[in-house]
């Protein structure tokens, strides 16, 4: 239980004069837990103004040092230095997984694959407080969802509908979007959508933002590995791109997406909402059009390939 405690805030709320059994009922933790943490404090001689500026994981590795680490086979790269190298212009993820790779291969030693590469370098910059390089990066991510909203087609002699469903996909850099109606929401189209917004974009990108649906990741746990589907994971090594999804219960992961999908609420299912439509292409084909209409003049952080 240790391992998940939030041992900042245990050591914030007693510096405020709660005791460990009132920290415990007020915050929902184990009693056994937060003297773990307290009792670790005081023998290392940390108080509240010694973490008070701290990140919250930074404060938990000084109480607990190498708990809850995982030993990797895989040699580390620099991870202070990816950091900076990201901040240049022009510098990728992807250039820099391959620059590590080379060089493990080079020493002889193994090296950790893209996927794994890319998740260590967020949590990396999770524990260390620093700021994302990537999110405000062109040529780095697509965000994609289904809208929670759907539409309808309309059987013109009996008069009976049938829902329609979209896939929506932002390019995070320029807000470019791209609409797909469905006909349902199973893996198979999860999967076709995406070859069609990347046919689309004319290209893909290093990172694939999905939510924590179940047609693309079995498992996302708060701690460990992310468990894939495995055609997910197959489609997205053929366009050369790692699945990331956007951690549980965190909406800021995808905020674009977000707004995107308000978007299409807003402007796209409004206004077509006195229009009935028979067909799927026919419904593609009225959707691109309010969607090209609302673009950015460019979708410039598409990395064509």
């Amino acid at each position: 239980m240790v391992r998940k405690i939030k041992a900042k805030l245990v050591l914030q709320l007693r510096a405020e004069g709660l005791s460990g059994r009132a920290i415990a009922a007020s915050q929902g933790m184990s009693r056994k837990s937060i003297t773990a943490v307290l009792e670790a404090a005081d023998t290392a001689g940390i108080g509240w103004d010694d973490v008070a500026q701290r990140p919250e994981g930074e404060v938990y590795a000084l109480l607990f040092p190498g708990r809850g680490e995982h030993q990797s086979v895989f040699a580390q790269p620099d991870w202070d230095q990816v950091h900076k190298e990201m901040a240049r212009v022009g510098v990728t993820l992807k250039l820099l997984h391959g620059e590590y790779t080379d060089s493990r291969a080079a020493a002889g030693e193994p090296a950790m694959g893209y996927d794994r590469f890319c998740r260590t370098y967020q949590r990396h910059v999770l524990v260390t407080g620093v700021a994302s390089q990537v999110g405000h990066k062109a040529a780095q991510t697509v965000e994609v969802d289904w809208s929670g909203p759907t539409m309808a087609l309309t059987d013109p002699i009996s008069g009976t509908t049938t829902t329609v469903y979209m896939f929506v996909g932002c390019l995070p850099f320029s807000r470019y979007a791209f609409v797909e109606p469905t006909l349902d929401m199973k893996q198979d189209t999860w999967l076709r959508a995406h070859v069609a917004m990347f046919e689309a974009f004319g290209g893909s990108v290093p990172r694939i933002v999905p939510d924590n649906l179940k047609t693309g990741v079995i498992k996302h746990p708060r701690d460990g590995e992310i468990v894939l589907n495995d055609a997910y994971r197959e489609m997205a090594g053929h366009y050369s791109a790692a699945v990331l999804p956007g951690r549980v219960r965190k909406a800021k992961d995808k905020a674009s997406m977000e707004n995107t999908v308000w978007h299409v609420t807003m402007r796209i299912i409004a206004d077509l909402r006195d229009e009935r439509f028979a067909t799927l292409p026919d419904l593609k084909a009225a959707i691109a059009s309010r969607v090209h209409e609302s673009q950015p003049r460019t979708k410039s952080d598409a990395s064509f390939a």
